[in-house]
């Protein structure tokens, strides 16, 4: 994986603040006569073509991550692969657009609308009439009716992973005729829009055991472009083929399998010729690229290839055919002629299978968007250093996300701006840049709030028996306080030293402007290729190097990291928690970066990399971690999936903690109060303007900090059309082909990044 990512819904189904209302929230940054939407950061690359251009037939090899356990979207167990399927075979009400905002789905939907408020919100939808199942029976108000029962949370025999929305709904009934569904909802509800995508057949969602069992392995019934075929777990594929009862346009392929193949194993896949489309990271995308470079006319070689092929000797002998012959003519040693004769010919079929890889890889082309999906840094409230909002808003204020974002997108050659909103991307109706409740990045002010919350620089730190932690590792609340008091500073003329990193207790002597002032490259971190973890926040005797002593007055060396914090004995280090599988190469530096940004204003961190198949299960839905990262999809419809993620931990029956998917454990009665009210009016503006105001007091309360936009790297076939880095947008399944020959398909400019004023 190249990023660890959750949905907003998909979590939901793999698992289950201190008060920002004090803080004074700024206006909006970005609040002028123009939209603080903007527009998206980069378009979709699918190389679009018109459907005349693209042939009739074929196999599409698209590789996915997993085979899923369940076809049916609303379980726990579903997944990304899970959603892929149903996005092809079967209907939907809305898609998503360009701006990730949801649009009707003409193949079902001619019309839905609210035709009344009051005394109830009654929604209208005027189906297909040409919409049928794959069995030949009308698309209705029973499926509608059918999938509302079993996911209103009234009947415990489904097991269901949510009932947003579906819980709202009084009743569903026929309207004035077949092909009208009336649905009357209890309370208001603004994201209505979100029901309904997917719609299975009421032979799937009619009784818990069709619900719970039917549709893990096989959809009998569908109503999309392509049924399922087969869920064939032994070849780790599920084979979709095209739909005969599909009314819309017809699909210009034969199949699609979805292949189950690892990330670090693709770029071998795409060699062997076993592969159309996958998803890949920076490293094979390069590879990828460099194998599309031009081909000399002349020889029919990449200009770029690797290493320089070997040329041919004389009557088209080898180049180490030729050496040998020299050597034994010249009287060298025959022995170290063969050694050499050996070790060329190795070289060059060293280079002949690069050259083959090459020229396997030259059929392929890099497509490349920004993900509607954004990294985020996680805190972990719940307990130790970071229960309190002070060092939160610390570490916060310690990031340059800038930095970050440009480490990540940059070299990729996608905008690289900073996400400024918890609920939303650039683009969406929802966006606004809400960053400035927190602040920007600040060191002075960083350090100024950890000393307010105790955390000084240089102070004594306990000597631990083996195995007790630092603060910020350890979960007891009730840690011994140290017996020793802390060391009384000297006056002024008592001996004319200090003691270099030493900050002054005013800050004087500190920039603030923003920028970092006592940068210097962290020399602890983790080794990448044993796991260990390693601090980057030791301390010595009043937080300096040994002996580190110099004049009074003389300024500490450039590029010095600033003291370690330490309070009641115990340094300041967090538990950085990252995941060890490939593709997350990603992840780690931008933790290196973030450990080192951190080290500037005294605090530790305690990198451990964990397997992927543990980290989100036995560390962040867990809560053992401190400091972690990972990413959330923007939803079209913030307000019912984003509430899980930011609602206010409460206690349950059983006396545990229902933090739901609030991961952070932050969060605040007035947020939640502001996404009920976004849920439940049905004036967009004032949804949007509420949305807004929350996410503005996410940001105070410092309990997650969005970073970058995920970036999408797409190896696709170069005569694959409508298919590689969607962006915002549904695929169109039906779409999807290759090429005629001698037909291209259109691709957008490379993305520009916004101007520093823009």
């Amino acid at each position: 994986m190249s990023h660890v990512g959750v949905g907003p819904r998909a979590v939901m189904r793999s698992v289950a603040f201190l008060t920002a209302g004090v803080l004074a929230v700024p206006a909006l940054a970005g609040c002028t006569s123009e939209d603080p939407a903007g527009k998206p950061l980069a378009e979709q690359d699918v190389a679009a073509a018109n459907r005349a251009r693209i042939s009739d037939g074929g196999t599409l090899r698209w590789a996915v991550d997993s085979v899923p356990d369940t076809l049916n979207a609303f379980q726990s167990d579903a997944d990304a692969t899970t959603t892929r399927v149903a996005q092809a075979v079967l209907p939907s009400m809305y898609r998503t657009d360009e701006t990730g905002s949801p649009v009707r789905n003409a193949d079902y939907l001619e019309s839905a609308e609210v035709v009344d408020t009051e005394p109830k919100q009654v929604v209208v939808y005027k189906l297909n009439q040409q919409a049928v199942w794959s069995d030949g029976r009308e698309i209705g108000a029973a499926d509608f009716a059918a999938q509302w029962r079993a996911l209103s949370g009234k009947d415990s025999a489904y097991w269901t992973a949510r009932n947003a929305g579906y819980d709202r709904i009084e009743k569903i009934e026929r309207g004035a005729n077949d092909l009208e569904v009336k649905v009357t909802f209890s309370r208001p509800y603004a994201d209505w829009k979100a029901l309904f995508s997917p719609l299975y057949p009421k032979d799937v969602t009619g009784t818990p055991d069709a619900f719970n069992d039917g549709a893990r392995r096989s959809l009998k019934v569908t109503a999309g472009p392509f049924t399922v075929k087969k869920v064939d777990t032994k070849s780790d594929q599920v084979v979709l083929t095209g739909n005969p009862r599909w009314w819309g346009e017809p699909a210009k392929l034969d199949e699609i399998v979805l292949r189950a193949v690892p990330r670090d194993k693709r770029v071998s896949e795409l060699v062997a010729g076993k592969l159309d489309l996958a998803e890949i990271d920076p490293e094979t995308a390069d590879e990828v690229t460099l194998a599309a470079a031009p081909e000399d006319p002349a020889t029919g070689t990449p200009l770029m290839g690797p290493q320089g092929s070997p040329a041919a000797g004389p009557q088209g002998r080898s180049a180490a055919e030729a050496l040998r012959s020299w050597a034994v003519a010249n009287g060298s040693d025959e022995e170290a002629a063969e050694e050499e004769t050996t070790a060329r010919e190795e070289r060059r079929e060293t280079e002949a299978k690069a050259q083959r890889r090459q020229k396997a890889l030259s059929g392929f082309e890099v497509r490349k968007s920004l993900e509607p999906a954004y990294t985020q840094l996680a805190l972990n409230g719940s307990d130790g250093p970071l229960a309190d909002e002070r060092v939160r808003r610390a570490v916060a204020r310690a990031l340059d996300r800038r930095k970050l974002a440009e480490a990540v997108l940059k070299p990729l050659g996608l905008p690289a701006e900073p996400v400024g909103s918890h609920l939303a991307l650039s683009g969406q109706p929802a966006y606004a840049d809400g960053s400035g409740a927190l602040g920007q990045q600040n060191a002075k002010e960083a350090r100024a709030l950890l000393a307010d919350a105790g955390w000084v620089p240089g102070g004594p730190v306990k000597k631990t028996d083996e195995g007790e932690k630092a603060a910020g590792a350890e979960k007891d609340k009730k840690a011994e306080k140290d017996d020793d008091k802390k060391d009384e500073k000297k006056s002024e003329g008592d001996d004319g030293t200090y003691i270099v990193g030493e900050d002054d207790k005013s800050g004087d002597d500190r920039r603030g402007d923003g920028k970092n002032d006592d940068g210097g490259d962290a020399k602890d971190g983790v080794d990448r290729e044993s796991g260990e973890k390693h601090s980057s926040g030791k301390n010595t005797a009043q937080g300096g190097a040994p002996g580190a002593y110099a004049p009074k007055g003389t300024a500490a060396p450039a590029g010095s990291a600033a003291a370690p914090l330490a309070k009641d004995g115990k340094a300041l280090t967090l538990r950085f928690v990252l995941p060890s599988g490939p593709g997350s190469e990603t992840l780690r530096t931008v933790a290196d970066r973030v450990t080192d940004m951190l080290k500037e204003i005294g605090i530790g961190t305690e990198i451990t990399k964990v397997p992927d198949e543990s980290y989100f299960k036995d560390h962040i839905a867990a809560g053992e971690y401190d400091l972690a990262l990972y990413s959330w999809p923007a939803s079209a419809f913030p307000a019912t999936d984003a509430r899980p993620i930011y609602a206010k931990p409460v206690p349950a029956a059983d006396g545990s903690l229902n933090v739901a998917q609030n991961y952070t454990r932050v969060g605040t009665d007035q947020v939640d109060q502001l996404f009920d009210r976004a849920m439940a009016t049905l004036d967009r503006k004032e949804a949007r303007d509420l949305l807004r105001k929350a996410d503005s007091r996410i940001w105070a309360a410092a309990g997650s900090i969005p970073l970058y936009q995920r970036p999408q790297l797409t190896a696709a076939r170069k005569n694959l059309a409508n298919a590689g880095a969607f962006g915002f947008e549904t695929p169109v399944y039906e779409d999807m082909g290759f090429l005629e020959k001698g037909a291209q398909g259109s691709r957008p400019s490379a993305p520009a990044s916004p101007s520093p004023s823009s």
